[in-house]
């Protein structure tokens, strides 16, 4: 890096190195050359100045064109020339606030800081008062002398970034460590939560840029600066949703992260400007903010020389974000055999709150004229099982069913894909509402092979089988006197079904259904209380877990494996 020497033999970067640093970047786009001081006007970030003041900053010293020095405001610039420039001061004074300042350290010379997220750094045409230099004014009266709209200030976050900050307290800080930021010696690591599952470690090292459409984005562009940033990925959701990464900055580029990561196909959790990409139908983004978080930085002292490190775990939000993000809704399953009383479960887990499903209504409504059901045995069969109506006709299913080998597994592999469709938008219409639970009477749960491994998938999120018991002379008697089921009937219906023993041996849970209807309430009531005491402890455990990962994390702030 160019330097040069103070009358005291200090050695500083050359301005050229602070605009570089700290100036607005961006490639002339016009067709036809312009002049300099009329092209600045019209950048979208210099609309609050004018065209005077933007002349005056130029001839002051703060405008490069093409990486060199220009002091005239009436250069022709022509298209593809690259211009970075620091804009005027638009007053002199800064009025110090009082509202608190999370420091992280401090001595004569520097202080390390925790900024929240939504609070900018410095005064800009967009955001005049209360910004963080407002608020390190009021903390560290000692920055007035520095002079400027950012005193102290060596580098940024963005306004919606949380995370540690480096403030210079003396001049003699601030020079060095805008030196040391130009070679590259403060190392930083940057905490994101991003959309998909990227490669558990790898890079991005393609050219940053101004967005040649939208002026107040950044993008990879040929005509780009270099730019460099590495992940390491520490947790990745098992259904691919989202993923917590580690990252760090080898090169300092406006919004760099962000434009990396959305170019990789890994935009950032609610990053508005460049995270707008498809969403899945049975997912939203529940981030609040961008959620990028300056976690670890470490340098040497610039006076002392001293290697100093410091981390400061995510805010709230950040953890809130990742909770709901790794959060599936609990399928909860109501299975049994015929006549324990599912149905009355079903009503007793409404009445909690909870929406419920049934397969039996799904199969009416397939069975009604019209419906899907009746409609394909017809195609098939003719009018062989179609009632008068234009209905399915039960009682002639059920004397093919026990007269024909084969026709029972013909028509549930017509029944059961219908129903499990059906069972699946009811799940995740219902995830999508952001529920933490819902129910689905499956009586054929454990019968059918498709539903236990859809059961098991990542995709299907977390399911609890409940299995309603009855004795069986209550189940029998129920039958007789509500359906009219006989004996035969009875035998032969159970014989399509697990034993009853079997069935609720298989079971998570089971509830008791062979007292009254207020006992059965009563259990119900006792089991959403438990399931959602189990959904947050569940969450809770998974998110401990995640917060210690993260302490013992070996991963230090050079980028380096310890």
């Amino acid at each position: 890096m160019d330097q040069r020497e103070t009358a005291g033999g200090e050695s500083l970067p050359q301005e050229k190195d602070w605009l570089e640093t700290e100036g607005l970047d961006f490639t002339a786009a016009q067709p036809r050359a312009e002049r300099l001081d009329r092209l600045l006007q019209q950048q979208e970030e210099l609309a609050a100045f004018s065209r005077e003041k933007l002349k005056q900053a130029v001839l002051d010293g703060l405008c490069l064109v093409d990486g060199e020095p220009c002091a005239d405001p009436s250069r022709k610039i022509r298209q593809g020339q690259r211009i970075i420039f620091i804009p005027p001061a638009q007053h002199t004074e800064l009025a110090p606030s009082h509202a608190p300042v999370d420091v992280a350290y401090e001595d004569a010379d520097i202080a390390v800081v925790n900024k929240p997220a939504g609070l900018t750094v410095h005064p800009c045409p967009s955001c005049t008062e209360e910004t963080l230099i407002h608020r390190l004014l009021g903390r560290f009266p000692k920055l007035a002398e520095q002079g400027g709209l950012r005193p102290g200030i060596v580098h940024r976050l963005d306004k919606d970034t949380s995370g540690l900050m480096l403030v210079a307290l003396s001049e003699r800080a601030r020079l060095k460590l805008i030196q040391d930021f130009a070679g590259r010696k403060v190392h930083k690591t940057y905490l994101a939560l991003v959309r998909g599952v990227p490669p558990l470690q790898g890079q991005c090292a393609e050219p940053i840029g101004r967005h040649p459409q939208c002026k107040v984005k950044m993008a990879v562009t040929p005509s780009g600066r270099e730019a460099l940033t590495e992940w390491k990925r520490l947790y990745a959701s098992e259904d691919g949703r989202f993923s917590l990464l580690a990252l760090r900055l080898h090169t300092g580029r406006t919004h760099q992260i962000r434009v990396h990561m959305q170019h990789e196909g890994y935009p950032l959790l609610g990053d508005a400007l460049y995270g707008a990409s498809p969403k899945p139908a049975a997912w939203q983004d529940p981030a609040p903010r961008q959620m990028l978080h300056a976690w670890r930085l470490s340098f040497s002292h610039p006076v002392t020389g001293e290697a100093l490190a410091f981390a400061c775990p995510p805010p709230d939000d950040f953890w809130e974000t990742a909770r709901l993000a790794h959060r599936r809704m609990t399928r909860l399953i109501l299975t049994g055999c015929p006549g324990c009383g599912k149905s009355a479960f079903l009503r007793a887990l409404e009445a909690e709150g909870v929406p419920v499903w049934s397969s039996d209504a799904e199969v009416k409504r397939f069975y009604a004229p019209g419906g899907e059901v009746a409609s394909v045995l017809r195609m098939r069969y003719g009018s062989r099982f179609i009632a008068e109506d234009g209905s399915v006709s039960k009682a002639a299913l059920s004397k093919a069913m026990k007269e024909e080998p084969g026709f029972r597994a013909s028509l549930e592999g017509i029944v059961h894909p219908l129903v499990g469709a059906s069972r699946e938008r009811f799940f995740a219409q219902n995830e999508a509402a952001g529920l933490m639970l819902a129910a689905a009477e499956v009586p054929l749960w454990f019968e059918t092979a498709e539903a236990r491994a859809k059961a098991g998938h990542p995709a299907a999120g977390p399911t609890i089988v409940a299995g309603v018991h009855c004795e069986q002379p209550v189940r029998y008697k129920r039958l007789a006197e509500i359906r009219g089921w006989t004996p035969e009937t009875i035998a032969a219906i159970d014989s399509w079904q697990w034993p009853e023993a079997q069935k609720m041996a298989a079971c998570d849970r089971v509830v008791d259904n062979s007292g009254t209807l207020e006992d059965l309430q009563r259990a119900t009531a006792l089991l959403v209380q438990d399931l959602h005491r189990q959904i947050a402890e569940t969450e809770e455990r998974w998110l401990l877990d995640l917060q210690k990962q993260l302490e013992n994390e070996p991963w230090d702030s050079a980028g380096r494996q310890e």
